[in-house]
């Protein structure tokens, strides 16, 4: 370390991280590893190129660095780590639970105790396992779900049908988080615009609520559609048939072709 930071170090001026690190490589190849060290009285270089080098293992993969998180259980039965939701079994519904999150895995701990294990899903993504819902409350759960429908008919026609296009699943419940940003947006930006923006994605049956954002952010919800392309069937011949005729080539001494 004295020598390095006597030789090297010393009296240098770096205009940045990657201007030191290429500065240090080229050091150790062309002055550090080319002396004569002192206690070997060889270069260093030449040294580990004939002794060393033959028995370096190969770079392990690159370690998957998890993510550790305390999550809470809402009210859908489900926990959010990195944009994503995981459902967590129906006893912790309220609870704050442990998350170890790598590349492959999530998993959920109580108290030490691992009590779910997911695959890891990307941002926007989820995954439900329909045993971590209670069977016993799914009246209950359907209830919110009706109810949460009903107030979306109240601020539009097209709102309502909305909620109830991102409701229709056989696990309803997991959908209720969207349905309230519908409505967050209703609160924003008011009933009539998102009613519009809402009709208008109905049309071209896009069913996302972050398409409905974005329309409301640009302000784009009463911007005509564009036109629909025409027919495969009619846009296949563009011209009239009669308008083609066959073509004959004459070649000419010397391998050209006439173009005629």
């Amino acid at each position: 370390m004295q020598y390095v930071r006597g030789n090297f170090f010393a009296g240098e001026h770096f205009t940045g991280l990657a201007d030191a690190q290429a500065r240090a490589g080229a050091w150790c190849q062309g002055i550090a590893g080319m002396r004569i060290h002192g206690t070997i009285q060889a270069r260093p270089a030449e040294v580990f190129a004939e002794h060393e080098a033959g028995l370096l293992l190969p770079l392990p993969a690159p370690y998957d660095v998890p993510v550790f998180a305390t999550v809470k259980v809402h009210r859908d039965f489900h926990v959010e780590i990195g944009r994503a939701l995981y459902s967590a079994p129906k006893e912790y519904l309220g609870c704050h639970l442990d998350a170890r999150a790598d590349s492959a895995l999530v998993k959920l701990f109580h108290r030490g105790q691992l009590v779910k294990t997911h695959p890891r899903q990307q941002p926007g993504r989820r995954v439900t396992d329909p045993a971590d819902l209670p069977a016993e409350k799914t009246t209950y759960a359907m209830r919110d779900v009706a109810s949460l429908a009903k107030t979306a008919r109240r601020h539009g026609d097209a709102i309502g049908v909305y909620a109830d296009r991102l409701l229709d699943t056989d696990l309803p419940w997991t959908k209720m988080r969207q349905v309230y940003r519908l409505l967050g947006l209703v609160r924003r930006y008011g009933p009539g615009p998102v009613d519009t923006a809402c009709g208008r994605a109905l049309e071209l049956d896009v069913v996302n609520v972050t398409k409905i954002a974005s329309m409301l952010e640009r302000a784009t919800e009463n911007t005509p559609p564009p036109p629909r392309p025409p027919a495969a069937a009619t846009a296949r011949f563009a011209r009239d048939p009669a308008e083609y005729r066959a073509t004959q080539l004459t070649l000419l001494p010397g391998g050209k072709q006439d173009p005629r």
